[in-house]
């Protein structure tokens, strides 16, 4: 099955789901706008994706105080079905009823995949609250939407590795959307969408296929350039602070070079596989 015929579905569901995933959105618009929508696409279609994932061990490791997790955007070294799914999110169709439902005005895909792609977590996986980077790689347009497809089947709401949102901050209480199988999850970026990943718990691997949406214009008045920044959980106190200055440094180094001191890697350079 090829994005054109994906995206079809994609548009299907989203249509029959239109009503509910609007007001999941407006509701929350206030403070980080998201919705989830279950059962997006056939399961077969959904377990094909899934038993295409490569192992951990042939994507990207990423591992510090920030983040534990694998992850790959050089999709023409994966099994094609990966890649036709992530860029059936990017089809015009869908882009344009996202739109419909968000009312967020001239969203553009990233077919560059700067940051995007696939990703798996494994046991004692994490990602500690973080703002995403607020531009694409070339930084012209502002990051407003993460698009989270989850493909791990049977995947319970114990085993952790769930997207949390801190609405009020990292200090106060999240909210969890469950990663479960078949599940979409949409979520705004800006300068308060402060979110996570829980811990794995599971001997299993938690997989996400992932699509960012950027505009012209950002979505909050209050929204200015950042780098990724990330904090610590509200019991993490020391690492809290060296994750500040962390981000301090990162912000600095940005203000001297505009787009970093060399090349983010986690971008999808087309024919260019080894």
């Amino acid at each position: 099955m090829n994005r054109t015929q994906i995206a079809e579905l994609i548009v299907k569901r989203l249509r029959d789901a239109q009503a509910d995933v609007q007001e999941q959105y407006q509701s929350s618009s206030a403070a980080i706008g998201n919705f989830v929508v279950d059962d997006l696409l056939p399961e077969d279609l959904a377990l094909q994706i899934h038993k295409a994932f490569p192992d951990n061990k042939d994507m990207k490791l990423k591992k510090s105080i920030r983040e534990y997790k694998h992850v790959a955007a050089q999709m023409d070294e994966y099994d094609p079905i990966l890649e036709e799914a992530i860029y059936a999110f990017q089809d015009e169709r869908v882009v344009d009823l996202v739109h419909e439902i968000t009312g967020i005005k001239d969203l553009q895909p990233d077919e560059n995949l700067y940051a995007g792609g696939i990703s798996a977590m494994a046991k004692d996986n994490f990602l500690n609250p973080h703002l995403d980077n607020s531009h694409d790689k070339d930084r012209d347009k502002w990051r407003v939407l993460n698009l989270l497809f989850y493909v791990t089947p049977e995947w319970q709401d114990a085993y952790g590795g769930h997207l949390e949102l801190w609405p009020e901050g990292v200090k106060k209480p999240q909210i969890t959307l469950h990663s479960r199988f078949n599940r979409l999850a949409v979520m705004a970026t800006h300068q308060k969408s402060w979110h996570s990943v829980s811990p794995v718990k599971h001997a299993g691997t938690r997989q996400c296929v992932s699509n960012y949406y950027f505009s012209d214009s950002a979505l909050t008045p209050e929204d200015r350039f950042h780098v990724t920044s990330f904090r610590g959980r509200p019991d993490q106190k020391l690492r809290d602070l060296v994750l500040q200055m962390d981000a301090k440094a990162r912000m600095a180094l940005r203000k001297v070079f505009k787009k970093g001191v060399r090349e983010n890697p986690h971008v999808y350079k087309k024919n260019q596989s080894k």
